[in-house]
C-alpha cells in the first residue's frame, strides 16, 4: 500500500503494518508525500515554509536499511511526519511563520521533540506554515499564504480557513503530505485545525512534553501535540514526544462512563451544523450507555473577568517580542502585532495576580469535574468560515478568532489535556467533539477517546 492507494487518511498502524509486510517502503512513502507537497496544483506551497526533500529521502533510506537489518525503533519507523515552523532544527532558521526572523541565526541544535521523533525513526518531510508567531486560531498568514481547508476548497482558488495556528500541520495530513503533523497548542492550536479539517488532535498536559527549542508564545500555556487520523495515532506520537514507552491503551466500556457537558459558555453561539453534530454525538453516547450529565461550571463564565486586565499569552508574548518589534515591527502581520502589543499594557502586579487567580480557578474547576471521566463539548462552535471574508474584514476576523479560541482556551487555562475527534457525518462540514480532563489524566483520556472513536466508526451506528 502506498499513499496513492489510500482511501482515507492512513493511520500510523496501517502504515506500520504495510512497512512490516513489505507492501511498501519508507522511501516510497516519503517520495509520495514529497510529490504531493511539490505538486504545483496542490496546497504544498502554502503548507510548507521549508520542504526538506533530500534530508527526508536520506532518513527514509536509512529507515529501510535498519528495517532490513531487523531494527524497528518505534511504530513511527519510516512514517512521514511534518513539524510546525516553530521547532528548532539544527542548521535551519526557525521563522515561526514570520518574515521578521528570516535573517536570524540558524538553530545550533534540535528541539528535544525533533530529536525524539528522529530517534523513533520518523521521516521529517518539512516545516509547516502557521499563523505568524502562533498568535491566532484562524490560520491566516499574509506572508506565506493560507493553506485551504480540504472542505469547501474551490477550483477558482477560494476556500475556507484551516484553523490555526497549526494550519499547515493540519493540511499536510489531510492532503497526504504527511501522516502526522506536530503542532503546538497554547489556546487550541492543535485542536482547532483538527476540528475544522476533520482530523484527530491531542493536547497533552503541558509538563509532559518539553517545550525547549520551540519558539514560545506563552510559557505558561504552550503545549506540543499531534494532528493525525486517529486516537491511536495520537497516542503513539504522544508517547514519542513525551519520551515515554509505547503503551497498550485499553478502551473502557462506554456503558457507565461519566461524561459532563459544561452548561456555561461552551454551548453558546453554535451554528446549526455544529449544534446538530454535537446533539447527535451526545445522543449516540447515551444510547451506548454513557451517563452524560449537564454540569454547571460557572468558573468558565468567570474567565473573562479574570482576563479583564490582560492575558497570560499576551503578557508573555510581549516579553519575548518587544525587542524584535522594536527592530522589525513593520515586518509583522498587523493583526498579530496588535495582539502582542496589547500584552505590553498589562502591569507586573496584574500578571502576578492572574497567576494566583489561575491556581485558585484550577482548584475550583478540578473539584467540580472530579466525579466525571471527562468533559464533553464542541471543540469550536462554528464551522470554518471563508478565508476571503476574514482577510477583508478586521471586525469579522476578531469575532471569528475569539469564537475559535474560546472553548479550547478553557482547557489550556485549566492545565488539562484534551482530544478533538471528528463527529460529523460523511459529506458534512467537519465538526470536532472535544473530550477533556484535568492535568495528568492523559492516558485515561486517550483510552476513553479510543472507545468513543470506535463507536463513531461502528458500521451499525448511524
Amino acid at each position: 500500500m502506498t499513499l496513492e492507494q489510500r482511501h482515507d487518511h492512513p493511520t500510523v498502524e496501517q502504515l506500520a503494518n504495510a512497512l512490516a509486510s513489505g507492501r511498501t517502503t519508507a522511501l516510497q512513502l516519503a517520495e509520495a508525500a514529497l510529490a504531493r507537497a511539490e505538486d504545483p496544483a496542490g496546497e504544498g506551497a502554502r503548507v510548507f515554509t521549508r520542504l526538506d526533500r533530500e534530508r527526508a529521502l536520506a532518513q527514509a533510506r536509512a529507515s529501510d536499511q535498519l528495517r532490513a537489518a531487523g531494527i524497528v525503533r518505534s511504530p513511527l519507523e519510516g512514517v512521514p511526519v511534518s513539524v510546525k515552523d516553530l521547532f528548532d532544527v539544527a542548521g535551519q532558521v526557525t521563522t515561526a511563520g514570520s518574515v521578521a526572523l528570516k535573517g536570524a541565526s540558524p538553530a545550533a541544535r534540535n528541539a528535544p521533540v525533533i530529536d525524539r521523533l528522529q530517534a523513533a525513526g520518523a521521516v521529517i518531510v518539512g516545516r509547516t506554515n502557521m499563523t505568524e508567531f502562533a498568535f491566532s486560531g484562524l490560520g491566516l498568514n499574509p506572508h506565506y499564504g493560507t493553506p485551504r481547508n480540504p472542505w469547501g476548497r474551490e477550483s477558482n482558488g477560494a476556500g475556507r480557513i484551516p484553523g490555526g495556528s497549526s494550519s499547515g500541520a493540519a493540511v499536510s495530513v489531510t492532503d497526504g503530505m504527511a501522516v502526522v503533523g506536530i503542532g503546538s497548542d497554547t489556546g487550541g492550536s492543535v485542536r482547532i485545525p483538527s476540528a475544522l479539517c476533520g482530523l484527530t488532535g491531542f493536547k497533552p498536559t503541558q509538563r509532559r512534553v518539553p517545550t525547549a527549542g520551540a519558539l514560545p508564545l506563552s510559557s505558561s500555556l504552550d503545549s506540543i501535540g499531534p494532528l493525525a487520523a486517529s486516537v491511536a495515532c495520537c497516542a503513539v506520537v504522544d508517547a514519542v514526544l513525551a519520551g515515554e514507552p509505547q503503551r497498550e491503551l485499553a478502551p473502557p466500556p462506554l456503558a457507565g462512563l461519566r461524561l459532563a457537558v459544561p452548561q456555561h459558555v461552551v454551548l453558546d453561539d453554535m451554528d446549526a451544523t455544529v449544534g446538530a453534530a454535537f446533539e447527535r454525538a451526545v445522543a449516540k453516547l447515551r444510547k451506548a450507555g454513557a451517563r452524560v450529565t449537564d454540569l454547571p461550571l460557572p468558573e468558565f463564565a468567570e474567565l473573562g473577568r479574570l482576563h479583564a486586565r490582560g492575558t497570560l499569552a499576551g503578557a508573555e508574548a510581549w516579553a519575548w517580542h518587544r525587542a524584535l518589534i522594536a527592530q522589525q515591527g513593520d515586518a509583522y502581520d498587523p493583526r498579530v502585532r496588535m495582539r502582542i502589543e496589547a500584552g505590553g499594557r498589562m502591569g507586573a502586579a496584574d500578571y502576578i495576580d492572574l497567576l494566583a487567580a489561575r491556581r485558585r480557578w484550577i482548584a475550583q474547576v478540578q473539584a467540580r469535574i472530579a466525579p466525571f471521566d471527562a468533559l464533553l463539548m464542541p471543540t469550536v462552535p462554528q464551522v470554518a468560515p471563508p478565508i476571503a471574508e476574514l482577510e477583508r474584514d478586521d471586525a469579522r476576523y476578531a469575532e471569528a478568532n475569539l469564537l475559535m479560541l474560546r472553548n479550547p482556551t478553557l482547557i489550556n487555562f485549566l492545565d488539562g489535556c484534551a482530544l478533538s475527534l471528528p463527529c460529523h457525518c460523511p459529506g458534512e462540514a467537519p465538526v470536532g467533539l472535544m473530550l477533556a480532563a484535568a492535568g495528568g489524566a492523559d492516558a485515561r483520556l486517550l483510552a476513553l477517546g479510543l472507545a468513543v472513536e470506535a463507536l463513531w466508526r461502528s458500521p451499525t451506528e448511524t
